[in-house]
Parts: C-alpha cells; sequence; structure tokens
C-alpha cells in the first residue's frame, strides 16, 4: 500500500493517490486532471474510484472530469441533500461506515461536518495489516496540522451551528480513533481554509490532540476562538462551491494555448469584456504595460489572487516576459478561470516593438514614500493582521480582496501610493485603481519588509 501527495502551492491544496494491489482510489483531485492521469499510466495503475471530503470552495475539483476520463466509481458525500450546495453529477452516495475498497486497502466514510455540513472524513485501514486497526484520516478541511477548518462558507446566519459542529467533529465523532491515526490533510499552510495552519504536511491524531490549541478549548471558548480567527473569505468561494456542486467539466488540453499578435491583442484590449492580465512582476510590469491591464504576476499567488479579483466571465488574454505561460493557465483553470482567449506571442516586447503606447506605474522607494508630499495618500492593502502589525502613519487601510467594492470611494484628486508586503500586492492594486479611472496611482517597491529593514517608523492600531 502506497499514499501519494499532490500538491498546489499558492493554493496549498493537498490531494491524494491511495494504491494497492495495482489498483487506486484520488481523494480530492484538482482540476488538471492530467497530472493524476499521467501518474497512473507511468505505473501501470488502474483507477478504480475517486473520493471527495466535500464541496470544495477554494479551487475547481476535477472529481467529474476524472470519472469522466476513466469510468472510475465516483463516491461522494450522502448528507448534502437538504443543504444549499448539493452535488448535481451521477455518484455513489456515502454515510457513515460506507466504504470504498481498493485492492487490501478500506477507506471507511465518517461524517465530518463543521466546515461543510456534508463534509466527510476517510479512514483508512491496511486490512492486510489489520481489520479493526485504522492507520490514517484523510481529513480534508475538517482537521489540519495545528488547527482547523472554517465555519462561514454559508454566510452569517449558518456559521455559529456549524463551529458547533466542528467541535463536536473533533470531541465525539472521532473519539474512537486511536492516537496512532496518522492525520492527512486537504490544505497546509498559506490556504484560507482555516487559519494557523503548520507548515507540516501531515501529522498524527494523537499529536493535534496534545498540541493543537483548539483542541484544549470547551465548546464556547472554542465557538467564540474559531469566528474571531478565520481568515477573510475571497469573493471567488461562492462560485466554486456551486461549480464543484455541479462538477467542473472536463477539457482536453489547458485552455488559451493560442499566439495573439500585438494587433491582436489590441483590438482585444478594447471590448470591455475582455481583461488584460499581466504576469509579470512588479518592477517590470511598472516600466512599461499595455494600458488598462492588470499585474498579477505569476507563481504561487496567482490562482488566489485571479480568482478573487476577476470575474469569472471576462475573457482573458496573457501577457509576459517571453510569450506562453502554460503553469500560469493551469493556475487560472484551478479556479474556475476557463475563458482564456491566448497570449502575447513573444511577450511585451513585441507590443514595444510594435510600437504601440504604453503606460507606465512609478516604483516608489522607501525613501521617497517617507519623503512624499503632505497630500499623498498611502494606501495599505494587506491584511488585517499585517496591519496590526504596524503600518505607515497616516496610512489608509483596504485589504486587497475588498478593493473593488471599497476603491470608489478613494480621492481622485490626490495622488495614491499603495504598499503591501513586498511590492506584490500594491502593483495589482495600483494597476486596479488605474484600470478604474485613478490616474495618480504609484506603487512603493519592496513594501512594508523594506520599509521596516530601514527602520523607518510605523503605528500600531491603538
Amino acid at each position: 500500500m502506497t499514499i501519494d501527495r499532490f500538491e498546489i502551492p499558492g493554493l496549498a491544496q493537498y490531494s491524494y493517490i491511495i494504491t494497492s494491489e495495482g489498483r487506486s482510489v484520488v481523494v480530492d483531485p484538482m482540476r488538471d486532471t492530467d497530472r493524476y492521469l499521467r501518474f497512473l499510466e507511468e505505473r501501470s495503475l488502474t483507477l478504480s474510484s475517486i473520493v471527495e471530503t466535500h464541496i470544495h470552495a477554494d479551487f475547481a475539483s476535477g472529481a467529474r472530469a476524472l470519472a469522466e476520463a476513466t469510468g472510475a466509481e465516483l463516491a461522494l458525500s450522502g448528507y448534502d441533500k437538504g443543504e444549499h450546495y448539493q452535488y448535481g453529477m451521477p455518484h455513489r452516495s456515502l454515510r457513515n461506515g460506507d466504504h470504498v475498497q481498493v485492492g487490501t486497502v478500506r477507506l471507511e466514510a465518517l461524517h465530518t461536518p463543521g466546515h461543510t455540513p456534508e463534509h466527510l472524513s476517510f479512514v483508512l485501514y491496511d486490512t492486510q495489516r489489520s481489520e479493526k486497526e485504522p492507520l490514517a484520516i484523510f481529513s480534508g478541511d475538517f482537521l489540519f496540522v495545528g488547527s482547523v477548518g472554517r465555519p462561514d462558507l454559508l454566510g452569517e446566519e449558518a456559521k455559529r451551528g456549524l463551529a458547533h459542529e466542528l467541535f463536536r467533529s473533533m470531541h465525539t465523532r472521532i473519539e474512537a480513533l486511536p492516537d496512532s491515526v496518522q492525520v492527512y490533510p486537504g490544505h497546509g499552510a498559506g490556504s484560507l481554509c482555516g487559519a494557523g495552519m503548520s507548515d507540516r504536511a501531515e501529522s498524527t491524531l494523537g499529536y493535534e490532540r496534545r498540541t493543537n490549541p483548539l483542541f484544549e478549548l470547551p465548546k464556547e471558548a472554542f465557538v467564540a476562538e474559531i469566528l474571531r480567527s478565520f481568515p477573510p473569505m475571497p469573493t471567488y468561494y461562492p462560485r466554486m462551491k456551486e461549480l464543484n456542486a455541479r462538477g467542473a467539466e472536463a477539457f482536453e488540453a489547458v485552455p488559451g494555448a493560442v499566439a495573439l499578435s500585438p494587433s491582436d491583442v489590441k483590438a482585444l484590449a478594447a471590448d470591455r469584456d475582455v481583461m488584460v492580465l499581466d504576469l509579470r512582476r512588479p518592477e517590470a510590469f511598472g516600466g512599461a504595460h499595455i494600458p488598462g491591464s492588470i499585474n498579477i504576476g505569476a507563481g504561487q499567488n496567482l490562482s488566489l489572487w485571479a480568482g478573487w479579483l476577476l470575474g469569472s466571465k471576462s475573457r482573458i488574454v496573457l501577457v509576459s516576459d517571453q510569450g506562453d505561460d502554460e503553469e500560469s493557465r493551469r493556475g487560472l483553470v484551478r479556479v474556475g478561470l476557463d475563458n482564456i482567449v491566448g497570449y502575447l506571442k513573444a511577450g511585451i516586447s513585441s507590443w514595444i516593438n510594435s510600437g504601440l503606447s504604453f503606460a507606465r506605474t512609478t516604483q516608489l522607494s522607501t525613501e521617497d514614500v517617507r519623503d512624499r508630499s503632505q497630500d499623498t495618500l498611502v494606501l495599505d492593502v494587506r491584511s488585517d493582521a499585517e496591519w496590526r502589525t504596524g503600518h505607515i502613519a497616516g496610512a489608509t487601510h483596504i485589504m486587497l480582496g475588498d478593493l473593488p467594492q471599497q476603491g470608489q470611494g478613494l480621492p481622485r484628486d490626490r495622488p495614491i501610493v499603495c504598499v503591501c508586503g513586498s511590492g506584490y500586492r500594491s502593483s495589482v492594486a495600483a494597476s486596479g485603481l488605474a484600470k478604474n479611472g485613478f490616474s495618480r496611482v504609484e506603487s512603493m517597491d519592496g513594501g512594508m519588509a523594506a520599509w521596516n529593514r530601514r527602520k523607518f517608523a510605523v503605528e500600531t492600531p491603538g
């Protein structure tokens, strides 16, 4: 029996393939299913089952597409009936005690609501060793290393009840499982599906019971703490739950592998429904970019911020230094942004060499910002927690995810300099404001990390 973990940085999402006697089961697959198909083919394995712990909110699931591609059984929670989000694709419904068998491995469903009402964990038994002693639990978004899942995905009215269910799942529903059980969670540090997760990818149930501070709290204190501590919820989460309830469609190839000439991109950019997404680093974007484009740099943060800030119906044109960027296209479809028209052939240099007009966003040094004119508005787009650690005196705080809703109230007759932790989010913010008609927008290079290294003064909330 083997367990292989697949990780998506940025989303910090874990999926798993469990294999026994030449047959496999996938737990919580991602949208780009070719990675699982390639793994199976290279090892001559047969996929017999696909299971999901719950209807996911932070990424597009590949469960439906993988089942259609392989003919494997799709086994999902049966506790979705009557809930706001219900599975709409053909599947086998699982309830407490139902199991999925693969070779000598038995995966037994255990209802562990709290993060969502239908949430299942899967308890693994290696029957070749023991029929009765569990070896591991695939805990999805119920239990993380050092934390638990957030209970607020269904809104204000449901979150307190789900927080109580989460407490019962921790202390009653898994009570009979021994401390030796290995914990394989659905996410690691960096995911917004919980707060305070450890960098470790796995743990044991006994270690979590002894060291996870949430296990030590009595019920009402636990509920108060879990409702206080969860991070901001990205606006695209409800859209992902709707997509995953009906099942994200398969695609033969990652969309957007179409080279576009500068004239093609110019024509597309004139359409209000088209979003030109610049994947370059902030300093490169600041030096020259296509007017009206949004800068969300390639890498592990792309999926989160693109999902949060880009409209799901927008047609997307990609711009990079070189041309195509398949990994970035994958990052977009992982959050349901499938409508990728193509990419600027040969990258931004082809636009510049064509003699087309370009825009600039000034990247200010920390000294420039320190010595700014009195009428300059410093806009800090970091999280609430980051803001509380210290900020530039007189700064205005709007977390980046809230900027589309709250940014229109900012003054248009004053220069604005955007600030974040390192310069990545401030460039996203500045490009978004510029696209929405703010003409005097700049970004601080290096962010508060550079500011603090210079030991410049900061304020902390009283």
